[in-house]
Protein backbone atom coordinates (compact mmCIF):
# COMPACT_ATOMS: atom_id res chain seq x y z
CA UNK A 1 0.00 0.00 0.00
CA UNK A 2 1.38 3.37 -1.03
CA UNK A 3 1.44 5.95 1.76
CA UNK A 4 2.77 9.48 1.36
CA UNK A 5 3.11 12.05 4.11
CA UNK A 6 2.06 15.40 2.71
CA UNK A 7 4.27 18.30 3.79
CA UNK A 8 2.33 21.57 3.45
CA UNK A 9 3.97 24.77 2.40
CA UNK A 10 4.92 26.86 5.40
CA UNK A 11 3.40 30.33 5.32
CA UNK A 12 6.29 32.30 6.76
CA UNK A 13 6.88 36.01 6.41
CA UNK A 14 9.81 36.66 4.02
CA UNK A 15 11.76 38.38 6.77
CA UNK A 16 11.57 35.21 8.92
CA UNK A 17 12.69 32.73 6.28
CA UNK A 18 15.85 30.85 7.19
CA UNK A 19 18.43 31.17 4.42
CA UNK A 20 20.38 28.02 3.52
CA UNK A 21 23.40 27.85 1.19
CA UNK A 22 24.52 24.56 -0.38
CA UNK A 23 27.90 24.29 -2.14
CA UNK A 24 29.10 21.83 -4.79
CA UNK A 25 31.89 21.78 -7.39
CA UNK A 26 29.83 20.43 -10.28
CA UNK A 27 27.57 21.98 -12.90
CA UNK A 28 24.18 22.43 -11.24
CA UNK A 29 22.17 21.46 -14.31
CA UNK A 30 22.68 17.70 -13.92
CA UNK A 31 22.85 17.26 -10.14
CA UNK A 32 19.64 15.33 -9.50
CA UNK A 33 20.40 14.77 -5.83
CA UNK A 34 20.90 18.45 -5.01
CA UNK A 35 17.91 19.48 -7.12
CA UNK A 36 15.79 17.11 -5.02
CA UNK A 37 17.20 18.31 -1.69
CA UNK A 38 17.02 22.02 -2.50
CA UNK A 39 13.56 21.65 -4.01
CA UNK A 40 12.25 19.86 -0.94
CA UNK A 41 13.67 22.42 1.49
CA UNK A 42 12.25 25.25 -0.59
CA UNK A 43 8.86 23.55 -0.42
CA UNK A 44 9.26 23.30 3.36
CA UNK A 45 9.63 27.07 3.67
CA UNK A 46 13.37 27.75 3.55
CA UNK A 47 15.11 30.24 1.28
CA UNK A 48 17.67 28.09 -0.53
CA UNK A 49 20.68 28.91 -2.71
CA UNK A 50 22.68 26.21 -4.52
CA UNK A 51 26.20 27.22 -5.59
CA UNK A 52 28.29 25.36 -8.16
CA UNK A 53 30.73 25.86 -11.00
CA UNK A 54 30.32 27.29 -14.47
CA UNK A 55 32.14 25.53 -17.30
CA UNK A 56 32.80 26.90 -20.75
CA UNK A 57 30.15 24.54 -22.15
CA UNK A 58 27.63 24.86 -19.32
CA UNK A 59 24.05 25.04 -20.58
CA UNK A 60 21.64 27.71 -19.39
CA UNK A 61 20.28 26.98 -15.93
CA UNK A 62 16.74 25.63 -15.75
CA UNK A 63 14.26 27.61 -13.68
CA UNK A 64 13.94 26.16 -10.18
CA UNK A 65 12.09 27.20 -7.05
CA UNK A 66 15.41 28.02 -5.38
CA UNK A 67 18.29 30.35 -6.22
CA UNK A 68 21.21 29.04 -8.29
CA UNK A 69 24.67 30.53 -8.71
CA UNK A 70 27.59 29.25 -10.76
CA UNK A 71 31.14 30.50 -10.27
CA UNK A 72 33.47 30.57 -13.26
CA UNK A 73 37.05 29.32 -12.81
CA UNK A 74 40.04 29.74 -15.07
CA UNK A 75 41.31 26.25 -14.23
CA UNK A 76 39.11 23.30 -15.20
CA UNK A 77 40.58 20.42 -13.17
CA UNK A 78 43.26 19.25 -10.75
CA UNK A 79 44.68 20.93 -7.65
CA UNK A 80 44.66 24.36 -9.34
CA UNK A 81 40.91 24.13 -9.93
CA UNK A 82 40.08 23.11 -6.36
CA UNK A 83 42.28 25.89 -4.95
CA UNK A 84 40.80 28.53 -7.24
CA UNK A 85 37.21 27.41 -6.72
CA UNK A 86 37.51 27.32 -2.93
CA UNK A 87 38.97 30.84 -2.87
CA UNK A 88 36.27 32.16 -5.21
CA UNK A 89 33.54 30.44 -3.19
CA UNK A 90 34.81 31.85 0.11
CA UNK A 91 35.09 35.40 -1.24
CA UNK A 92 31.66 35.21 -2.86
CA UNK A 93 29.96 33.94 0.31
CA UNK A 94 31.53 36.63 2.52
CA UNK A 95 29.06 39.18 1.17
CA UNK A 96 25.97 36.95 1.35
CA UNK A 97 23.48 36.81 4.19
CA UNK A 98 22.79 33.28 5.37
CA UNK A 99 21.64 31.37 8.44
CA UNK A 100 23.31 28.06 7.50
CA UNK A 101 25.88 26.78 5.03
CA UNK A 102 26.10 23.15 3.91
CA UNK A 103 29.21 21.64 2.32
CA UNK A 104 28.52 18.80 -0.10
CA UNK A 105 31.56 16.49 0.23
CA UNK A 106 35.10 17.50 1.13
CA UNK A 107 35.81 19.58 -1.94
CA UNK A 108 33.91 22.60 -0.56
CA UNK A 109 34.20 21.94 3.17
CA UNK A 110 36.95 24.47 3.99
CA UNK A 111 35.25 27.64 2.74
CA UNK A 112 32.01 26.51 4.41
CA UNK A 113 33.83 25.95 7.70
CA UNK A 114 35.55 29.33 7.62
CA UNK A 115 32.44 31.22 6.50
CA UNK A 116 30.40 29.66 9.29
CA UNK A 117 33.04 30.64 11.85
CA UNK A 118 33.32 34.16 10.44
CA UNK A 119 29.56 34.72 10.33
CA UNK A 120 28.80 32.63 13.44
CA UNK A 121 26.13 30.61 11.66
CA UNK A 122 25.18 26.94 11.54
CA UNK A 123 27.27 24.61 9.35
CA UNK A 124 26.31 21.18 7.97
CA UNK A 125 28.37 18.52 6.24
CA UNK A 126 26.62 16.42 3.59
CA UNK A 127 28.86 13.34 3.38
CA UNK A 128 27.57 12.19 0.02
CA UNK A 129 30.40 9.62 -0.10
CA UNK A 130 33.69 8.71 1.53
CA UNK A 131 35.60 11.25 -0.54
CA UNK A 132 39.09 10.03 0.40
CA UNK A 133 38.10 6.47 -0.53
CA UNK A 134 37.18 7.24 -4.13
CA UNK A 135 39.41 5.40 -6.60
CA UNK A 136 40.76 8.61 -8.13
CA UNK A 137 41.87 9.74 -4.65
CA UNK A 138 42.85 6.58 -2.76
CA UNK A 139 45.09 5.32 -5.59
CA UNK A 140 47.12 8.58 -5.70
CA UNK A 141 49.21 8.80 -2.50
CA UNK A 142 49.92 12.55 -2.61
CA UNK A 143 46.32 13.42 -3.50
CA UNK A 144 45.09 11.09 -0.75
CA UNK A 145 47.32 12.73 1.87
CA UNK A 146 46.04 16.21 1.00
CA UNK A 147 42.36 15.30 1.13
CA UNK A 148 42.81 13.15 4.24
CA UNK A 149 44.45 16.08 6.05
CA UNK A 150 41.49 18.27 5.08
CA UNK A 151 39.08 15.60 6.28
CA UNK A 152 40.82 15.21 9.65
CA UNK A 153 40.88 18.97 10.15
CA UNK A 154 37.36 19.83 9.04
CA UNK A 155 34.95 16.96 9.65
CA UNK A 156 35.25 16.93 13.48
CA UNK A 157 34.27 20.60 13.39
CA UNK A 158 30.99 19.74 11.65
CA UNK A 159 28.88 18.33 14.46
CA UNK A 160 25.82 18.61 12.21
CA UNK A 161 25.61 16.49 9.08
CA UNK A 162 24.07 13.55 7.28
CA UNK A 163 25.22 10.82 4.92
CA UNK A 164 23.81 8.29 2.46
CA UNK A 165 24.29 4.91 4.16
CA UNK A 166 24.61 3.43 7.63
CA UNK A 167 28.12 1.96 7.04
CA UNK A 168 29.45 5.42 6.09
CA UNK A 169 27.74 6.94 9.14
CA UNK A 170 29.46 4.33 11.31
CA UNK A 171 32.90 5.10 9.86
CA UNK A 172 32.45 8.84 10.38
CA UNK A 173 31.43 8.25 14.00
CA UNK A 174 34.35 5.90 14.68
CA UNK A 175 36.89 8.23 13.07
CA UNK A 176 35.60 11.66 14.07
CA UNK A 177 32.92 11.14 16.74
CA UNK A 178 30.21 12.81 14.63
CA UNK A 179 26.76 11.25 14.69
CA UNK A 180 25.07 11.72 11.31
CA UNK A 181 21.61 10.45 10.31
CA UNK A 182 21.17 8.66 6.99
CA UNK A 183 19.32 10.36 4.13
CA UNK A 184 19.50 8.09 1.10
CA UNK A 185 19.79 9.07 -2.58
CA UNK A 186 16.33 7.86 -3.50
CA UNK A 187 14.46 9.04 -6.57
CA UNK A 188 10.98 10.53 -6.43
CA UNK A 189 8.09 8.11 -6.80
CA UNK A 190 7.02 7.44 -10.39
CA UNK A 191 3.74 5.61 -11.00
CA UNK A 192 4.16 2.67 -13.42
CA UNK A 193 4.24 4.15 -16.90
CA UNK A 194 1.81 2.34 -19.14
CA UNK A 195 2.34 2.27 -22.88
CA UNK A 196 6.06 3.10 -22.99
CA UNK A 197 7.70 0.90 -25.59
CA UNK A 198 10.69 -1.01 -24.26
CA UNK A 199 13.78 -0.92 -26.46
CA UNK A 200 16.39 -3.67 -26.33
CA UNK A 201 19.01 -1.36 -24.80
CA UNK A 202 21.39 -1.72 -21.86
CA UNK A 203 21.51 1.61 -20.00
CA UNK A 204 24.21 3.28 -17.90
CA UNK A 205 23.34 6.72 -16.52
CA UNK A 206 25.44 8.90 -14.26
CA UNK A 207 29.08 9.91 -13.86
CA UNK A 208 31.46 8.27 -16.34
CA UNK A 209 34.21 8.11 -13.73
CA UNK A 210 37.04 5.85 -12.71
CA UNK A 211 36.01 2.82 -10.70
CA UNK A 212 32.84 1.99 -12.68
CA UNK A 213 34.27 -1.11 -14.44
CA UNK A 214 34.07 0.40 -17.93
CA UNK A 215 37.34 -1.45 -18.66
CA UNK A 216 35.36 -4.69 -18.31
CA UNK A 217 31.88 -3.56 -19.36
CA UNK A 218 32.80 -2.17 -22.77
CA UNK A 219 34.68 -5.31 -23.94
CA UNK A 220 31.84 -7.46 -22.55
CA UNK A 221 29.39 -5.88 -24.97
CA UNK A 222 30.85 -7.84 -27.91
CA UNK A 223 29.08 -10.92 -26.46
CA UNK A 224 25.85 -9.23 -25.31
CA UNK A 225 22.74 -9.40 -27.46
CA UNK A 226 21.93 -5.70 -27.07
CA UNK A 227 23.69 -2.32 -27.39
CA UNK A 228 24.90 -0.21 -24.44
CA UNK A 229 23.92 3.46 -24.17
CA UNK A 230 25.95 5.59 -21.73
CA UNK A 231 24.41 8.87 -20.53
CA UNK A 232 26.72 11.23 -18.65
CA UNK A 233 30.33 12.36 -18.56
CA UNK A 234 33.24 12.34 -16.13
CA UNK A 235 36.94 11.76 -15.64
CA UNK A 236 36.90 8.41 -17.51
CA UNK A 237 35.13 9.65 -20.64
CA UNK A 238 38.21 9.90 -22.87
CA UNK A 239 39.43 6.46 -21.79
CA UNK A 240 35.95 5.12 -22.50
CA UNK A 241 36.20 6.45 -26.05
CA UNK A 242 39.58 4.73 -26.42
CA UNK A 243 38.17 1.45 -25.12
CA UNK A 244 35.25 1.62 -27.55
CA UNK A 245 37.62 2.18 -30.45
CA UNK A 246 40.12 -0.46 -29.27
CA UNK A 247 37.37 -3.10 -29.04
CA UNK A 248 35.67 -1.99 -32.27
CA UNK A 249 32.45 -1.32 -30.36
CA UNK A 250 31.49 1.95 -32.06
CA UNK A 251 28.32 0.34 -33.40
CA UNK A 252 27.31 -1.17 -30.07
CA UNK A 253 28.49 1.17 -27.27
CA UNK A 254 27.16 4.70 -27.70
CA UNK A 255 28.24 7.69 -25.60
CA UNK A 256 25.10 9.83 -25.45
CA UNK A 257 26.51 12.64 -23.30
CA UNK A 258 24.77 14.59 -20.55
CA UNK A 259 21.07 15.32 -20.73
CA UNK A 260 18.79 17.36 -18.41
CA UNK A 261 17.43 15.36 -15.46
CA UNK A 262 13.89 16.06 -16.65
CA UNK A 263 14.52 13.93 -19.76
CA UNK A 264 16.09 10.96 -17.99
CA UNK A 265 12.93 9.23 -16.68
CA UNK A 266 11.58 8.74 -20.21
CA UNK A 267 14.89 7.30 -21.42
CA UNK A 268 15.27 5.08 -18.35
CA UNK A 269 11.73 3.71 -18.59
CA UNK A 270 12.19 2.78 -22.26
CA UNK A 271 15.43 0.81 -21.68
CA UNK A 272 15.59 -2.91 -20.95
CA UNK A 273 18.33 -3.27 -18.30
CA UNK A 274 20.29 -0.84 -16.11
CA UNK A 275 23.95 -1.04 -15.08
CA UNK A 276 25.13 -0.26 -11.51
CA UNK A 277 28.57 -1.80 -11.13
CA UNK A 278 31.52 -0.38 -9.18
CA UNK A 279 35.09 -1.41 -8.45
CA UNK A 280 35.93 -2.40 -4.89
CA UNK A 281 38.89 0.01 -4.84
CA UNK A 282 38.52 2.14 -1.75
CA UNK A 283 35.52 2.04 0.55
CA UNK A 284 33.55 4.75 -1.26
CA UNK A 285 32.27 2.43 -4.00
CA UNK A 286 31.99 -0.59 -1.70
CA UNK A 287 29.72 1.29 0.72
CA UNK A 288 27.92 3.39 -1.88
CA UNK A 289 24.20 3.71 -2.51
CA UNK A 290 23.99 5.44 -5.86
CA UNK A 291 21.29 7.56 -7.47
CA UNK A 292 21.07 5.31 -10.50
CA UNK A 293 20.25 2.24 -8.39
CA UNK A 294 17.01 3.90 -7.29
CA UNK A 295 16.39 5.67 -10.62
CA UNK A 296 16.30 2.28 -12.36
CA UNK A 297 14.01 0.86 -9.67
CA UNK A 298 11.56 3.78 -9.92
CA UNK A 299 11.32 3.23 -13.68
CA UNK A 300 10.67 -0.51 -13.31
CA UNK A 301 14.05 -1.34 -14.79
CA UNK A 302 15.80 -4.57 -13.70
CA UNK A 303 19.53 -4.03 -13.30
CA UNK A 304 22.91 -5.65 -13.00
CA UNK A 305 24.39 -4.39 -9.72
CA UNK A 306 27.56 -5.02 -7.72
CA UNK A 307 27.10 -7.35 -4.77
CA UNK A 308 28.09 -4.82 -2.10
CA UNK A 309 26.53 -4.44 1.37
CA UNK A 310 23.99 -1.62 0.89
CA UNK A 311 22.72 -2.96 -2.44
CA UNK A 312 22.60 -6.52 -1.10
CA UNK A 313 20.56 -5.42 1.92
CA UNK A 314 17.90 -3.81 -0.27
CA UNK A 315 17.94 -6.60 -2.81
CA UNK A 316 17.45 -9.21 -0.09
CA UNK A 317 14.24 -7.40 0.85
CA UNK A 318 12.83 -6.58 -2.60
CA UNK A 319 14.82 -8.53 -5.27
CA UNK A 320 14.99 -5.83 -7.92
CA UNK A 321 18.44 -6.64 -9.37
CA UNK A 322 20.84 -9.36 -10.40
CA UNK A 323 23.87 -9.00 -8.12
CA UNK A 324 27.35 -9.64 -9.51
CA UNK A 325 30.51 -10.53 -7.56
CA UNK A 326 32.74 -11.61 -10.46
CA UNK A 327 33.08 -8.49 -12.61
CA UNK A 328 35.01 -10.12 -15.44
CA UNK A 329 33.88 -9.25 -18.96
CA UNK A 330 32.74 -12.82 -19.63
CA UNK A 331 30.59 -12.94 -16.48
CA UNK A 332 29.10 -9.50 -17.13
CA UNK A 333 28.10 -10.67 -20.62
CA UNK A 334 26.70 -13.96 -19.32
CA UNK A 335 24.52 -12.33 -16.66
CA UNK A 336 23.25 -9.65 -19.03
CA UNK A 337 22.33 -12.22 -21.69
CA UNK A 338 20.52 -14.35 -19.11
CA UNK A 339 18.53 -11.32 -17.94
CA UNK A 340 17.62 -10.54 -21.56
CA UNK A 341 16.58 -14.11 -22.41
CA UNK A 342 15.06 -15.30 -19.09
CA UNK A 343 11.58 -13.77 -19.41
CA UNK A 344 10.34 -15.23 -16.11
CA UNK A 345 13.23 -13.72 -14.13
CA UNK A 346 12.94 -10.40 -15.95
CA UNK A 347 9.19 -10.10 -15.30
CA UNK A 348 9.68 -10.94 -11.62
CA UNK A 349 12.35 -8.25 -11.15
CA UNK A 350 10.31 -5.71 -13.07
CA UNK A 351 7.22 -6.26 -10.90
CA UNK A 352 9.35 -6.13 -7.75
CA UNK A 353 10.74 -2.75 -8.85
CA UNK A 354 7.25 -1.26 -8.98
CA UNK A 355 6.36 -2.75 -5.58
CA UNK A 356 9.55 -1.47 -3.95
CA UNK A 357 9.10 2.01 -5.45
CA UNK A 358 6.01 2.59 -3.31
CA UNK A 359 8.22 2.32 -0.20
CA UNK A 360 11.67 3.40 -1.38
CA UNK A 361 11.02 6.91 -2.69
CA UNK A 362 12.07 10.48 -1.98
CA UNK A 363 8.60 11.43 -0.76
CA UNK A 364 9.23 9.21 2.27
CA UNK A 365 12.96 9.92 2.60
CA UNK A 366 12.60 13.71 2.59
CA UNK A 367 10.83 13.57 5.95
CA UNK A 368 14.20 12.73 7.54
CA UNK A 369 15.62 15.80 5.80
CA UNK A 370 12.80 18.02 7.10
CA UNK A 371 13.23 16.73 10.64
CA UNK A 372 17.00 17.36 10.49
CA UNK A 373 16.71 21.04 9.52
CA UNK A 374 13.68 21.67 11.73
CA UNK A 375 15.70 20.50 14.75
CA UNK A 376 18.52 22.93 13.94
CA UNK A 377 16.21 25.95 13.90
CA UNK A 378 13.81 24.78 16.61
Amino acid sequence: MLVFISIPYLHIKPSLLKTLFFTVTNDLSYDQRMIRICGSLTKAGYKVTLVGRKRKDSPALMQMGFEQKRLYCYFEKGKAFYLEYNIRLFLWMIFKKMDLVCAIDLDTILPCLWISQLKRIHRVYDAHELFCEMKEVVTRPQTFRIWKAIERYAVPRFKLGYTVSQPIAKILFNDYKVSYPVIRNIARFKPPQVGIKKEKIILYQGAVNEGRYFENLIPAMQWVNAPLHIYGDGNFLEKARELIKKNAMEHKVLLKGKIPPSELPRITASALIGISIFENTGLSNYLSLSNRFFDYMQSGLPQLCSNYPCYREINDMYEIAVLISDHSSSNIASLLNNLIENKVLYKKLEENCFSASSVLNWENEENVLFAFYKKIFK
